[in-house]
């Protein structure tokens, strides 16, 4: 066995997982040939145990499922799959009826199959570290817990009790896991932890020879009652209802672990985990699963091991650092900053409003304290690393300044050159601007080199993408200490060349301006904001336009026909751009921030908003010739194809940013796996195809030049 170590030594039967070359241990086919050898030899020593200990010898219990095998299944591979889950299963239930009691030693985190691994033991013992995590998030990848994870929790936490840490994935601490009749016993972290475990287990298995599972024995009734009990069958018809709501049908995981839960509960335990078998592998070889896993596994992976960072930059730890504008923006970097230790200078033109701004931290904190998620003392300490400031000067010696005011490329310029003298030795300057060329912007400093743009999103406390842009002569270093200082902040950096609106804007510029074009065309403002909420944007392109403001579309647009005649070209406005314009400048309707936009913002605010009745008389047209199909894809299919031309363009340089930037920047459904892993998941040719469809009804926004078509196939991702 390579992945397994075993002993038998005075009628204790030792388990040790401990794959090689790995830092954690994982269900890979090697792990799995393994189970079944050592589970032959536990029978073949049966007479000789007096109990079975389930442990490891890395940091953490058990990874999970070796998830890049599951990438390479198609659906056609349902049966095998459904097989090897049977096999794998068939072994665990050997073990754990061997009529021997079996303990987990649990020194770490068990996260997926890890955990179900775990649940093999009759008796759980775990470190009680906050830091280690136990749980079932097989959900947020798209597939259910299948090695017997859904049958176990829900007959030890009864239907609605195991609900959270199936349906949505929610993970718990050793502690939390006590409290829930989880894990049986505690103890303290440190040096004898390990062995203070295995005391405890000797000493259980002394006293529990004939040790099971609550459920095998006779008159065992699960926690809440069955589903034919009459309390839980008046709530089943409402849970669907609810997670269909919540997932618009585009994720099919949670409704089959619901109903894996309501149908396990009312056969015996080896019907249950067949049923259970049966809907993972229906689930592991379908697209849904593999686009989740490719982007919230490997994808999210690569990004926070620092994949996009250029190598051999020393790591970078930020202590200070500098924030011109204390509007929206500066106000919630000063916060993020803060919130991590990080000194923070919130500088604005005057002292009220650079106080104004640093009352964003006051607020969020104070809410936290008031609903004792935050000690006082903690806020305090937040708040105090906030240096509200109308003076430049109180900007010498930051690491790193970041200008966050009006996209105005002479005020960027004018703060640039004001407060870049004041930085560190060795410091470097950031724009946070969200449209305007770096390349462009760094005119303005005295080093181009040190000189980048860090693109953070609204609102900056909840969002946790950030943009890091590199304009013509920035260095590695700069790149790399702008990675660094993203990550410092708890969020995910994706790294973008330069461009016109880079990446995140420019493509979230296709999807908003695509729902203007529809109502141009004449197509009820209701199915564009249907079409959008259908095909599982967080809202409707209107919307957005109206949250984000039709008049800073329009500001940057007149600012894009500026740049293009001082190139001596000649800028055409799109015709989503031609709508917004009318919506500003004929209707006065500058979007909600102004009071009206799209649509309408009642005073009260027990009325929700409503969108402009104006709409239909302006912009309907009752001949106007529109499918559901065709909204939908125009809205994932433009967005699909701009990512793929920053692709050819050198724009972006990896799947992995782009699928992690289009989701969590952007919107793009999270279902798809992203922008390119959903033209992956189509199957390129089929996308193609479709495209050209679309190109040839809608206009040249979903033409697919040859260099683009090679770019996709080039960034295709092989496992």
């Amino acid at each position: 066995m390579k992945t397994i170590q075993y002993s038998l030594a005075d009628g204790i039967a030792t388990i040790t997982f401990d794959e090689p070359n790995s830092p954690v241990n994982t269900m890979c086919l090697q792990w799995q040939e393994d189970m079944s050898a050592v589970t032959a030899q536990v029978l073949k020593d049966k007479d000789a145990i007096k109990g079975i200990l389930l442990a490891s010898a890395k940091s953490t219990f058990f990874a999970g499922a070796d998830l890049k095998a599951a990438m390479r299944l198609k659906p056609s591979d349902a049966t095998t799959a459904f097989t090897e889950i049977e096999h794998l299963k068939k072994n665990m239930r050997t073990i754990e009826t061997l009529g021997k009691p079996v303990v987990s030693l649990l020194n770490g985190t068990a996260l997926g199959g890890g955990w179900e691994v775990a649940l093999m033991g009759h008796h759980r013992i775990a470190i009680d570290d906050r830091k280690i995590q136990f749980g079932l998030p097989e959900v947020s990848l798209g597939l259910l817990p299948g090695a017997s994870g859904v049958t176990k929790m829900t007959r030890h936490l009864g239907l609605m009790g195991a609900q959270p840490y199936l349906v949505e994935g929610k993970l718990f601490s050793p502690a939390d896991a006590k409290g829930l009749g989880l894990v049986h016993d505690l103890v303290a972290p440190g040096d004898n932890a390990a062995a203070e475990m295995k005391t405890k287990a000797l000493a259980w298995i002394a006293a529990n020879p004939t040790a099971q599972h609550p459920w095998e024995v006779k008159g065992y009734k699960v926690p809440g009652g069955l589903p034919s009990n009459p309390a839980v069958a008046q709530m089943l018809p409402v849970a669907p209802a609810m997670i269909k709501k919540q997932t618009r049908g585009l994720y099919p995981a949670p409704e089959a672990i619901m109903a894996c839960m309501v149908e396990g509960l009312q056969v015996d335990i080896e019907t249950a985990l067949r049923i259970e078998s049966r809907y993972l592998a229906k689930l592991m070889t379908g697209t849904n699963a593999k686009a989740m896993i490719n982007t919230f596994f490997f994808n999210l992976n690569a990004i926070k091991s620092g994949t996009s960072r250029p190598a051999g930059v020393p790591k970078f730890k930020p202590t200070k650092v500098g924030l011109l504008g204390a509007g929206m923006m500066g106000a919630g970097i000063a916060y993020s900053q803060a919130s991590k230790g990080i000194a923070t200078v919130l500088k604005d033109v005057s002292q009220e409003k650079a106080d104004t701004g640093k009352g964003y931290a006051a607020k969020i904190t104070q809410g936290r304290v008031d609903k004792g998620r935050m000690k006082p003392e903690a806020q305090a300490e937040i708040l105090g690393r906030i240096q509200a400031t109308a003076s430049n000067d109180d900007l010498k010696g930051c690491d790193l300044i970041i200008e966050a005011v009006f996209e105005n490329r002479e005020l960027k310029a004018k703060v640039t050159q004001e407060t870049e003298p004041l930085l560190a030795p060795g410091g470097f300057f950031a724009s946070n601007t969200s449209t305007l060329p770096i390349t462009g912007l760094a005119k303005a400093s005295r080093d181009a080199k040190k000189f980048i743009g860090i693109h953070f999103f609204s609102p900056v406390d909840k969002m946790q993408l950030v943009e890091i842009i590199k304009g013509k002569e920035t260095d590695d270093e700069t790149v790399a200490r702008a990675y660094d200082y993203v990550q410092a902040l708890g969020k995910f950096p994706i790294v973008v060349n330069d461009s016109r609106g880079f990446f995140t804007s420019r493509v979230f510029g296709t999807f908003v301006m695509e729902g203007a074009a529809m109502l141009g065309e004449g197509i009820p403002a209701a199915a564009i904001e249907n079409a959008g909420i259908q095909c599982g944007m967080p809202v409707g392109p209107l919307a957005v336009l109206d949250e984000t403001a039709l008049t800073l579309s329009l500001h940057v647009m007149d600012q894009t026909k500026k740049d293009f005649e001082a190139e001596g070209k000649t800028y055409t406005a799109t015709p989503g751009e031609l709508v917004v314009e009318k919506m500003v400048k004929q209707h006065s309707r500058p979007g909600r921030a102004g009071g009206a936009g799209f649509y309408e913002y009642p005073t009260d605010k027990a009325v929700k908003k409503f969108l402009w009745p104006e709409l239909k008389g302006l912009f309907e047209k009752a001949d106007a010739n529109w499918n559901i199909t065709d909204l939908k894809d125009r809205l994932l299919y433009r967005q699909a194809v701009e990512t793929a031309r920053c692709l050819s363009e050198n724009v972006l340089t990896s799947v992995h940013d782009a699928n992690i930037g289009s989701i969590f920047g952007i919107g793009f459904p999270a279902w798809t796996g992203g922008a390119m892993q959903f033209i992956y998941g189509i199957g390129v040719d089929a996308f193609e195809a479709r495209a050209a469809e679309l190109a040839k009804a809608y206009g040249p926004g979903f033409a697919l030049t040859a260099e683009v078509k090679a770019a996709i196939r080039k960034y295709q991702p092989v496992y």
